[in-house]
């Protein structure tokens, strides 16, 4: 039962150990992800200060780069807590194997002694033939036999363990440096961090020196963004009006009436209720409509980064990107619309079921109305302005309502 127990906890702790590997290395691709977007977003930053790009824009640079760096942190945080655990199990381990060792090595010794007391040949004959009957004899030919293989298996068993001891010191020894390593990391990180923190506060002091142009221009980007999200509800709800009137004359039913609750959702055929089904399943794991990019400005009422007594609203997600990028379906489905806000903001609507992703800030478009698309296709340029911007705003709706999107995204 003991030998059992031992086995039983050799797995455990193996199959521990090989859990904790794989975390590893899945944290250092996050942490090599991560150190790419903030690789990215400094090249950006840098070339917005070359280009004298506005100090309000600058600061949302400056936040997103901040909001990389805490969150390489706490990649590294993570990290930092594997590795101790390692290190733990690992000791515990070695514990484990040197107590082992240690009754092996007492019991081998004094079967060491025992045999080189009656190591006489005469003796081992004598212990045969002094046996009362044959089966007495056999038998105790038998237990030398045993004795020795016993002895053999003993010494194997020791050098087997002093082999895992070797292996979980020097396991032991890598976890120890691998963990220094990211703690100095961390502190770099942190460093890092104190000093963007500090350059977003330089550039708050520097903007507050025009509070009412900064308001009038905000005031005015929210307006802009109110009109958008009426006339994106409106296209939207003027499209399902359509789609349920062409269900009805297929199907020789009548159209929800207008004005009714059911009039603003869409008449869903089994087709489309698999789409629907399919894509609500996928909530949380849907890739970016970007390759490369960082939210710059999240969902919902948020306050202003400088001025924090000014609230702003945002019906989607702002992701900030590569200029030149292209945005790409999230999931597939029927291009529902193709919206031309100005010269350089194109908007693409995409159908799945009742549910619409909206692509907006786009230069061109490479989709059609009624086209069927599938997951991560590119569907149009990101515009990118002459300060060498480039964002996109991404939106999740059912029906009308508006979502966030950050809880529909593998963030």
């Amino acid at each position: 039962m003991n030998q059992f127990l031992k086995i039983l906890f050799f797995f455990f702790i193996t199959s521990i150990a090989f859990a904790q590997t794989s975390e590893q290395q899945k944290l250092e691709e996050k942490k090599a992800q991560i150190l790419k977007e903030i690789a990215d977003n400094k090249a950006r930053l840098e070339s917005e200060k070359k280009k004298e790009k506005s100090v309000l824009k600058q600061i949302d640079q400056q936040k997103g780069l901040i909001s990389l760096r805490q969150k390489l942190l706490n990649t590294t945080a993570k990290q930092t807590r594997l590795l101790s655990d390692d290190i733990y199990l690992t000791q515990l381990e070695m514990n484990k194997l040197n107590r082992e060792l240690k009754v092996l090595r007492e019991d081998y010794e004094k079967m060491i002694v025992k045999s080189y007391k009656s190591r006489n040949e005469q003796s081992r004959i004598m212990f045969v033939l002094s046996s009362e009957n044959f089966l007495q004899a056999y038998k105790r030919i038998q237990y030398m036999k045993q004795y020795a293989g016993f002895r053999k298996m003993q010494g194997e068993e020791i050098k087997e363990k002093q082999k895992r001891l070797v292996d979980a010191e020097k396991r032991l020894t890598e976890s120890k440096k691998e963990k220094e390593i990211v703690l100095k990391q961390t502190e770099k990180e942190k460093q890092e961090l104190e000093k963007e923190k500090q350059e977003q506060e330089r550039l708050v002091k520097l903007i507050q020196k025009d509070k009412k142009k900064l308001a009038a221009e905000i005031d005015k980007k929210q307006k802009e963004a109110k009109d958008i999200d009426k006339k994106i509800k409106k296209i939207i709800a003027d499209e399902i009006a359509a789609a349920n009137k062409r269900n009805a004359a297929k199907t020789g039913t009548a159209a929800p009436k207008a004005g009714t609750k059911e009039a603003s959702k869409f008449v869903l055929s089994a087709e489309g209720k698999v789409v629907s089904d399919n894509f609500k399943a996928n909530k949380g794991k849907l890739p970016w409509p970007v390759v490369d990019g960082y939210i710059s400005l999240k969902h919902g009422d948020q306050p202003h980064p400088v001025h924090k007594n000014l609230t702003i609203h945002n019906s989607g997600v702002e992701i900030s990107t590569k200029p030149g990028s292209s945005a790409r379906a999230v999931f597939g489905g029927e291009v529902l619309q193709v919206q031309v806000i100005s010269a350089n903001n194109k908007a693409v609507y995409i159908q799945h079921g009742d549910f619409i992703t909206v692509y907006l800030n786009l230069s061109s478009v490479s989709v059609s109305k009624g086209q069927k698309v599938t997951i991560k296709q590119n569907i149009g340029k990101i515009h990118t302005d002459s300060s060498g911007s480039a964002v996109i705003k991404f939106l999740v709706l059912q029906n009308t309502t508006t979502l966030n999107p950050e809880t529909w995204l593998n963030l």
